[in-house]
């Protein structure tokens, strides 16, 4: 297993930047609206205690006594900030609310248990905080209700000097001023909510983000790919059909792009002749040169694939055959918009002669053999001696041969066979195709000891590779004025 590195992380987050952003808008603005239509208003009031310690008011030396006085008033603060908060002053301060107050006031503002005030509903409400380096406590209050705030201060500044002196028996407190009711509310902080909001979007989907990516088992990067299953990545394809095309606007077989039309992009056309040279490579110096391409699963594209590889050939001032075999569900007679009358089925079982088979260019040099009728058992008709011979005399004619073939996983029709062909090209289709499905594949074509050319990685997004081609093709050649055109000498870009 690949090790990730930050650069990674970074990568797999700005390739879904645009999500992370939808997320955190979304984020902040139903905290910007909860907060802002859903969230009581909130009031404050506060109020200063000062805390005072004593030993003797009568005794001659009051500056000693002062001093005295001051430094066990601030070693009383903590103790007194405690006190404020117990039960007991709770239930006290509760009591004197309920006769100040009316029933939906107090309810409005605190949790009622036993027509009683539950203390910690009132003690949530107090905030007591001591001044740094002084003997006073500051005292705020927050509710729903600008009243209730103040009142909650001005009762507690009345009983908290009783249980004071009750608990700690010596000292006092003392208030100055009572505290009054500030009408204008301190919250809820819309803008902070919002920001929280956005940044809790943010942490969540880049969660997300990473908890899919890890269990994604999807093939998405070509190195991966052929380091695992050591064999060669013969090209990649980028995402690529004319919308002009598309049906209820869901990409369909109508719709697939063949780099023989005008309106294939240029860096399209480029990607399938460098998986042509590439197949030619791996072919190598055999007479064969009969090639199945294939796929572990269907929609992997392998018959768009199969289809602009015979054209790639073809343009090399070839002769090149692409046979439809697969003839459970066939496709390239709707691609290149031929009749499937007879075809390949009819052919194997002499139903047909092989003129009224085959279509002749379909494109210049590309002949194509479609499927036929689907019959009761195509496996055994690839697999039949008729078969055989046909490829043999297609071999004297062609000088490239491609078959369309039924997904691996699927059928066994590419793998039957196996002894007539140079190899197989497997497809798989990013961002889809998962290991474990080409695990699967590679365990059939090893087990039929087939031999396996290579991979072709295909609908990449198009952002990912297409700024290559362009920079790397646009400004010398042009899209339009070569991508159809014939290939005298091999591409070896």
């Amino acid at each position: 297993m690949n090790k990730l590195t930050i650069k990674d992380f970074i990568k797999l987050l700005m390739g879904k930047i645009w999500l992370i952003l939808f997320f955190m808008i979304i984020g902040g603005v139903a905290a910007f609206c909860y907060s802002k239509f859903m969230l009581p208003l909130q009031y404050e009031s506060h109020i200063t205690m000062y805390v005072q310690s004593y030993t003797n008011v009568n005794d001659n030396t009051n500056n000693n006594n002062n001093v005295n006085n001051i430094t066990n008033s601030k070693q009383l603060v903590n103790t007194y900030m405690e006190v404020l908060k117990d039960d007991a002053v709770m239930d006290a301060l509760g009591e004197r609310l309920m006769d100040m107050f009316d029933q939906d006031t107090i309810s409005s503002n605190f949790t009622i248990s036993n027509r009683k005030i539950v203390p910690s509903s009132i003690r949530k409400t107090i905030n007591v905080t001591s001044v740094a380096d002084t003997s006073a406590l500051k005292l705020s209050v927050v509710t729903k209700n600008p009243n209730v705030s103040a009142a909650v201060c001005n009762a507690l500044t009345v009983i908290a000097p009783k249980f004071v002196q009750d608990a700690v028996g010596v000292g006092s407190i003392n208030t100055i001023d009572k505290a009054r009711v500030y009408n204008n509310p301190v919250g809820p902080n819309v803008k902070k909510n919002a920001i929280l909001g956005a940044a809790a979007a943010f942490f969540l989907i880049v969660f997300l983000i990473f908890i899919f990516d890890f269990f994604d088992n999807t093939i998405k990067e070509s190195d991966m790919l052929g380091n695992k299953y050591k064999k060669a990545i013969l090209g990649e394809v980028n995402r690529f059909d004319d919308p002009k095309k598309r049906k209820g606007g869901k990409k369909d077989v109508d719709s697939r792009m063949l780099i023989s039309e005008p309106q294939t992009p240029f860096y399209v056309s480029e990607s399938y002749k460098s998986i042509r040279t590439n197949v030619m490579f791996a072919m190598g110096t055999s007479d064969n040169k009969i090639v199945v391409v294939s796929s572990p699963n269907p929609s992997d594209g392998k018959s768009t694939t199969a289809a602009n590889i015979a054209i790639a050939f073809a343009q090399t001032d070839s002769r090149v055959l692409l046979i439809d075999a697969d003839m459970r569900k066939p496709v390239q007679h709707k691609t290149f918009k031929v009749k499937n009358i007879d075809g390949l089925s009819t052919l194997i079982i002499k139903k047909s002669e092989t003129e009224k088979c085959i279509k002749e260019n379909v494109v210049d040099g590309l002949d194509l053999l479609p499927s036929g009728p689907t019959p009761p058992n195509p496996s055994e008709l690839l697999a039949s001696e008729n078969f055989a011979e046909l490829l043999n005399q297609f071999s004297i004619v062609y000088d490239y041969i491609i078959i369309d073939t039924p997904p691996i996983n699927v059928v066994s029709d590419a793998l039957v066979m196996k002894n007539l062909v140079n190899g197989i090209l497997l497809v798989v289709k990013h961002g889809k195709t998962t290991f474990d499905e080409v695990d699967n594949s590679m365990k059939q074509l090893d087990l039929a000891q087939a031999n396996m050319l290579g991979f072709v990685m295909n609908e990449i997004e198009q952002n990912r590779h297409s700024s290559y081609y362009k920079s790397k093709y646009d400004y010398s050649y042009g899209e339009s004025s070569n991508s159809n055109k014939k290939d005298s000498e091999i591409d070896v870009n």
